[in-house]
């Protein structure tokens, strides 16, 4: 990746002197009691993180008719009672995947293993027997922050980074997720990630959120029959060197940890449709959210970007 571009190339985060002035004094106590937190044990982090979620369901009132109108519009046959159980169920695993911040960013490498199992991994090794890139397809599931840190503990992998807003929490956020090893492409920097896929490189991609108009199509997903999704895939998967494979990521029921499984490479794609690629992924997608609903991204407004002949906002 070129440095010389400054619109696109990514630098690393470093600890600054700014960081001790009192501005930041507030996430510095909330770093540390994060910090603490993760060092209890993993099931009572769950109880905690349970009820932090039963609260945030409480206060947070936006972001409950988000995940509420979204479980609308894609499940329009689920009746009134069982979305709200689904949305607090959605928000009590979103309290948990606050305090799992701290787990992926301090546990120590053994004991973080001890708590993820991975099925399908010959699809990957088979990949980079042959020489090839591994595209690596995600969603945003909310257990993501232990997918970044433990597929770095087996992979060197290659991914577009978003900084946080928060400088200090960023330099926090990108030293616990990526220990140092990883090489981090900025959001904007498509010919970094195609460099990478070039080289044999294991590369991550979240195609399912709503990402605007640009390099999108409007297709099906669930019950929204047109849903901006990203043509983004297609770019990188049409690589000749790149070898496209879904995932599904789940945290593992009665505090057994995580499962990360890498399922069969896609055949055939993209093809040479742009839309029929969208449905493929989305297709996907929705097989991903569907087993496991209650630990989805619902408060993403993924549905905020409309076409042209119907601009209506749907929230």
């Amino acid at each position: 990746m070129s440095q010389t571009n400054k619109k696109t190339s990514f630098v690393a985060p470093t600890f600054q002197w700014r960081f001790l002035v009192p501005k930041f004094w507030g996430t510095w106590l909330v770093i540390i009691f994060l910090y603490l937190l993760s060092w209890l044990p993993f099931r009572l982090q769950l109880m905690l993180g349970k009820s932090l979620g039963a609260l945030l369901h409480k206060l947070v009132k936006s972001r409950r008719k988000i995940a509420d109108k979204n479980l609308q519009l894609c499940f329009p046959d689920m009746d009134e009672n069982q979305r709200a159980q689904l949305v607090k169920a959605n928000f009590e695993n979103m309290g948990f995947a606050m305090l799992e911040s701290g787990i992926a960013w301090w546990w120590p490498s053994w004991r973080l293993k001890s708590m993820v199992k991975f099925k399908g991994t010959e699809h990957i090794e088979a990949a980079q027997q042959q020489g090839k890139g591994v595209f690596l397809l995600f969603t945003h599931v909310l257990p993501l922050e232990m997918m970044v840190r433990t597929l770095g503990e087996r992979w060197n992998y290659a991914g577009f980074y978003r900084p946080h807003n928060n400088a200090l929490l960023e330099w926090v956020q990108y030293r616990g997720r990526h220990q140092g090893k990883n090489p981090m492409i900025s959001k904007r920097d498509v010919k970094g990630l195609l460099k990478a896929l070039s080289k044999g490189e294991v590369c991550v991609y979240l195609p399912d959120h709503d990402y605007g108009k640009k390099r999108s199509v409007f297709v099906p997903f669930f019950a929204v029959e047109e849903a901006a999704t990203t043509t983004g895939t297609e770019i990188f998967a049409s690589h000749k060197n790149a070898v496209t494979i879904p995932t599904k990521l789940q945290r593992l029921p009665n505090g057994q940890g995580y499962e990360i499984e890498f399922l069969p490479p896609f055949q055939d794609f993209p093809t040479g449709d742009s839309t029929q690629n969208a449905v493929i992924v989305n297709r996907w997608v929705e097989q991903s959210i569907l087993a496991n609903r209650e630990q989805y991204m619902w408060v993403h407004r993924r549905f905020k970007t409309r076409p042209e002949h119907a601009p209506q906002s749907l929230y």
